[in-house]
């Protein structure tokens, strides 16, 4: 049996169980679950994903695309049980999308590199939406609110770059960070906290775009600069529990001393 076959009938047999467990005698907590119930656990599991594959736990991972997986045949389930639409219009509206969107693939659009794949993608999404009778929507208006703050912002200024509204390079960005850190020493001077918060989030905002336009990704990496600190950090607990240390009862000096011997010990 090849790969694609073996892979449908797996995928035809998960949905049938989670048909199972939602009809008549099958599990009441799965029977209670709508929506809203659900949309946390996809949260959950999308950052299982992301935490496997920090890890390289290939195993892990394995298991936690398994869990995602699970999250879109609920959702489908549910909204087949409604009437809006199954999993099979899930699959074909993928497949008609990633025919339509990829015509340097499947058509006679020429591509040479992803830079012109995104510039295409983007009048793909265009005509898209002028399609379903929104052609005047906003640029900005097809990135979620609800996404993380870094991915958000990063999102919001690769959509504006795309019609010009951008930094030439990452020069001007790190002026503008001068620019923004010296207003927020402003605010913090004058003591005032709504000006504090504003001046906070200009900063960050415009250091999202400093990664940005240093091809970096931005929450990957302060994904990465956050195990880094735990990391350290555990050490410095480590070291200080070995000398017999309260670190609630150390100087700044001494915890900064601790801090670099972590570092040392980490490198």
């Amino acid at each position: 049996m090849s790969q694609q076959s073996s892979a449908a009938k797996q995928f035809a047999e998960s949905v049938e169980i989670m048909a199972r467990l939602r009809g008549e005698g099958g599990c009441p907590w799965d029977r209670e679950q709508n929506f809203d119930t659900i949309k946390r656990y996809t949260l959950e599991e999308t950052y299982e994903v992301l935490d496997a594959i920090d890890r390289r736990d290939w195993p892990h991972l394995k298991d936690e695309l398994g869990d995602l997986l699970l999250q879109v045949l609920f959702y489908s389930q549910m909204a087949g049980e409604a009437g809006y639409f199954d999993i099979a219009d899930v699959i074909a509206n993928l497949n008609e999308k990633l025919v339509r969107r990829h015509p340097h693939v499947f058509g006679d659009i020429d591509a040479r590199d992803s830079d012109a794949v995104l510039k295409n993608w983007e009048q793909i999404k265009q005509t898209e939406r002028a399609e379903k009778g929104s052609p005047h929507a906003g640029l900005l208006d097809g990135v979620p609110r609800n996404l993380p703050a870094l991915i958000e912002a990063e999102k919001l200024a690769n959509k504006a770059a795309k019609v010009g509204f951008d930094w030439p390079d990452a020069e001007g960005v790190f002026a503008k960070m001068h620019e923004e850190l010296s207003e927020l020493r402003e605010a913090v001077a004058a003591k005032e906290q709504d000006e504090i918060s504003e001046e906070a989030g200009d900063l960050l905002f415009t250091a999202s775009n400093l990664t940005r336009k240093l091809k970096v990704d931005g929450e990957m990496a302060l994904r990465d600069a956050s195990a880094k600190f735990r990391q350290r950090f555990k050490t410095m607990e480590t070291l200080a529990q070995q000398r017999g240390l309260q670190m609630d009862r150390m100087t700044t000096d001494e915890l900064e001393a601790l801090w670099t011997e972590a570092k040392r010990e980490r490198a």
